[in-house]
C-alpha cells in the first residue's frame, strides 16, 4: 500500500500562495480583493466539499425575509467542534446545521449564506481573521457574511447573541475584520490582501477556524 505523503500538496499550496501574494501586495486595504479561483480547500481544514454542495438538498426552515433568517439563527447554540464532534474543524452541511442547531461560526455562516440566495439577497461567505475589540494585538480565525441590499454593504455575524450586532454596516466594521477569502452565490471565488497583510494564509491543515 502506497504511504500518503502531503508534500506535494504543500508544496503546490506554496507556489499558488506565492502566485497570490504577488498579485496582492502591495494593496494599502486587507479588502482589496481580485477575483481569481480559490480552491475550497484552502478556506479552511474543514472545507472538504465544493461550495455548490451546501446548496444541494431540501431546507426545512422556511424564510421570507433577512427578518426571518435572524430570527431562526437565534435559537441555534454556538459549539465548538471539539465539543460538538471532537474533532479539530467540521464543516456542517446547512441541512445537518438545521436538525442540529448547533455549530461554529462557519456552520452558522454557511446557513445563512444559503438561505439568503433563496431569498435573492447577493451575498459572499467569507473567512478571515477578527480582531478582538478590547486586545487589538489579538486576532482570530473566523468566517462570516457580507451581503448587498440597494448597492449597500453589511457586515453579517449569523452567530451573534444580539439582533444589534448581527447586521451592521460594512463600513463600520471593516477595521475590526481581515478577510482572506470569499465566495458568492455563482461560486465566484475572490482572495483579499488580507491574507498577505500582517499574517500569511496557512495550507490546509492548519489550525482551524474559531469564531470571536
Amino acid at each position: 500500500m502506497r504511504t500518503f505523503s502531503p508534500r506535494p500538496s504543500i508544496r503546490r499550496f506554496s507556489l499558488w500562495f506565492g502566485h497570490l501574494a504577488a498579485r496582492l501586495l502591495g494593496r494599502e486595504s486587507a479588502w482589496d480583493a481580485v477575483r481569481m479561483r480559490v480552491p475550497a480547500t484552502t478556506f479552511g481544514p474543514g472545507s472538504r466539499r465544493p461550495f455548490a454542495d451546501y446548496f444541494k438538498g431540501k431546507s426545512s426552515v422556511p424564510v421570507r425575509s433577512l427578518d426571518d433568517i435572524c430570527d431562526w439563527l437565534r435559537t441555534c447554540k454556538y459549539v465548538t467542534d471539539s465539543e460538538l464532534f471532537h474533532q479539530r474543524d467540521v464543516w456542517q452541511h446547512p441541512a445537518a446545521f438545521e436538525r442540529r442547531r448547533r455549530g461554529d461560526c462557519e456552520d452558522f455562516a454557511l446557513w445563512a449564506w444559503r438561505k439568503l440566495a433563496e431569498i435573492g439577497i447577493d451575498a459572499e461567505f467569507c473567512v478571515g481573521r477578527v480582531i478582538v475589540a478590547d486586545q487589538p494585538e489579538i486576532e482570530r480565525q473566523h468566517a462570516w457574511v457580507v451581503l448587498h441590499i440597494e448597492g449597500a454593504a453589511f457586515l453579517f455575524e449569523p452567530a451573534a447573541h444580539l439582533r444589534s450586532q448581527m447586521i451592521r454596516p460594512l463600513a463600520d466594521v471593516i477595521d475590526e475584520y481581515v478577510p482572506h477569502f470569499a465566495v458568492n452565490h455563482r461560486f465566484d471565488t475572490q482572495a483579499f490582501a488580507g491574507c498577505v497583510l500582517g499574517s500569511a494564509v496557512r495550507p490546509p491543515s492548519s489550525d482551524p477556524l474559531r469564531a470571536i
